[in-house]
């Protein structure tokens, strides 16, 4: 470098530095959680089957992306946070009491201190999530846990979703109450989960206004089969289930038909994968052409569309 012409000109060496700094820093950081694009993302989820439904398709999203992305687990089927904060504490109490190594024989803090992880996300049980009382301490509680294993790791709530519009019963508004309809559970929930992040300081990913974008918008939302006969229905035979997000009806072992308006189908996995791609990544998943066979394109065309304007 000619150091005379740049004495002479100190506003061109400058801008020059400012150019070079500015290519550094984004290339050294590639996501929120200040990792490169190119470095893996440690990413643990202390949930239940609702944490396994969201992030069924993110390891295909996230590849596609370009994003290196590692995923530990510590999933109890139905858990609530009061059950898993019991468990934890179990182990603080006594390493060795069998009751805090719930996670295939190893507890919540072996399980976070193998390794650095950059994101943890803690959630509700779905049932409970309307409930704000039911939170209480323990979210805080395994918030303080993880940030005394992993100081530097960022803490995320997953906002779960409401039950499907023909659900037989919807989660806990209060002590023995529980919410009309698919509306009111969203709402209630919604506005749980959001209570508890700000009490803690932590994001959300609103997997909930992303289930409930698209079942609210009558271009997009699942209606219930109006000329299905239910009660005598004959194996194989389905109500039209067209844009449900749910895995609804089927039939059990024995052939008898059965409902789950609860759990994600592959459309809703799919859905909660794209949100979770768009908040860990900060990148839009518009562009992704990953989707599961079963959902169509147009369908996923306008899943990605939910995602993204809950995430902007």
């Amino acid at each position: 470098m000619n150091s005379k012409l740049y004495q002479k000109q100190p506003g061109k060496l400058i801008f020059l530095i400012t150019i070079l700094g500015l290519f550094l820093s984004a290339s050294s950081f590639g996501s929120p959680w200040g990792k490169s694009n190119t470095d893996t993302l440690r990413l643990f989820l202390i949930g239940n089957s609702f944490s396994q439904n969201a992030t069924r398709y993110l390891p295909q999203l996230a590849a596609e992306g370009g994003h290196p992305l590692k995923i530990g687990r510590a999933e109890l089927g139905g858990c609530s946070l009061q059950r898993h904060w019991e468990i934890a504490a179990a182990a603080e109490k006594d390493p060795q009491d069998p009751k805090g190594k719930a996670y295939g024989g190893k507890s919540l803090r072996e399980l976070l201190s193998e390794g650095t992880w950059d994101v943890v996300t803690i959630q509700q049980n779905s049932m409970n999530t309307g409930d704000v009382s039911t939170y209480r301490p323990y979210a805080k509680n395994l918030y303080e846990l993880i940030k005394s294993i992993q100081p530097n790791a960022r803490v995320v709530m997953q906002q779960t979703w409401p039950y499907r519009t023909d659900a037989k019963k919807f989660t806990q508004i209060a002590d023995k109450q529980h919410a009309q309809n698919a509306l009111e559970m969203w709402q209630k929930s919604r506005a749980s989960y959001h209570t508890v992040a700000n009490e803690l300081g932590v994001e959300l990913f609103p997997v909930g206004d992303a289930f409930w974008k698209v079942n609210s918008d009558p271009k997009t939302a699942y209606k219930p089969d109006p000329t299905f006969n239910f009660s005598e229905a004959q194996y194989p035979s389905l109500p039209d289930q067209t844009n449900s997000l749910h895995s609804g009806y089927r039939y059990d072992k024995d052939k008898k038909l059965a409902l789950d308006a609860n759990h994600a189908n592959e459309a809703g996995c799919y859905l909660g994968g794209l949100v979770w791609y768009a908040v860990l990544f900060d990148e839009s998943p518009s562009k992704l052409k990953f989707r599961p066979d079963s959902v169509s394109e147009s369908f996923a065309g306008k899943l990605k569309k939910a995602a993204r304007k809950v995430t902007k």
